[in-house]
């Protein structure tokens, strides 16, 4: 194997490993249970999951999907958690690679501080559409550990914190204007994250991204009749995907305008 696809394979592996904790997280936080303390349990029998049934998509491809005890279904969000996150860090490290030296002492921070955000978005992602809430718990943290990297790369200060703020009161004014029922006041501590971390322009396509994606699945879900306009359909999954999608704008353009040019 090349050195480059030892490392592709060594941060799809850690992405698994990730994802698999990110579970714990979406599992058990809505629920206010420890993350750290306690064994994983079956949610039909409730008996302990021994280490061997809790290595990331292996074992679930080995139980086929089912409890070794009870026989009840795991549920596939717990592959495609794990899946989603080892696929997002190997382009995560590909996108350093192809913009900075990303193991080099300076790109190594940079890589880090993308994979963390990266991690708690999809948390995010899953737990908002899964339960309605997007959780301080994550949210702060991983504002704290984006904006700290901004005081290490004082060029990026002043226009990503510029950019989160402006986010952050487009997103408060909308919550105000619909009396919090346009969106909830987690969607707007949500968008200061997303400001500082993609920065202008990006943040716009980010935006974008998320308001179209969300109109136009809020319209098929009522059409087939899954949803009311009545009801709402949680934002967050949105912003994290319009998000992930708009910071790797500039290599998804470099691949697509080659095509574009023999069309």
């Amino acid at each position: 194997m090349e050195i480059i696809q030892i490392y592709y394979f060594y941060f799809f592996v850690i992405g698994l490993v990730v994802g698999s904790f990110l579970n714990v997280l979406i599992d058990r936080l809505p629920e206010d249970r420890s993350v750290i303390f306690g064994r994983s349990r079956c949610d039909s029998c409730k008996k302990k999951i021994p280490l061997s049934d809790l290595v990331p998509l292996l074992s679930f491809v080995v139980l086929k999907g089912i409890c070794r005890y009870c026989k009840s279904p795991i549920g596939w969000r717990t592959p495609i958690v794990e899946l989603t996150t080892g696929l997002l860090f190997v382009l995560v490290f590909l996108y350093n690679s192809n913009n900075t030296p990303a193991l080099h002492s300076a790109g190594v921070l940079t890589l880090l501080t993308q994979l963390i955000v990266v991690s708690g978005l999809i948390a995010i992602f899953f737990i908002d559409l899964k339960h309605g809430i997007i959780p301080d718990i994550i949210v702060f943290p991983t504002t704290v550990i984006a904006f700290l990297y901004l005081l290490l790369n004082t060029q990026y200060l002043i226009p990503n914190t510029l950019s989160g703020l402006g986010a952050f009161l487009f997103f408060l004014s909308l919550f105000l204007l619909t009396k919090g029922k346009g969106m909830g006041f987690g969607d707007v501590k949500l968008s200061f994250l997303l400001g500082i971390f993609l920065g202008f322009p990006k943040i716009v396509a980010g935006l974008y991204l998320s308001f179209l994606s969300g109109a136009v699945i809020s319209l098929i879900l009522i059409t087939l009749r899954k949803k009311t306009l009545k009801q709402t359909v949680p934002f967050g999954p949105f912003l994290v995907a319009g998000t992930i999608a708009a910071f790797f704008l500039d290599d998804a353009i470099k691949v697509i305008l080659p095509f574009l040019d023999i069309l």
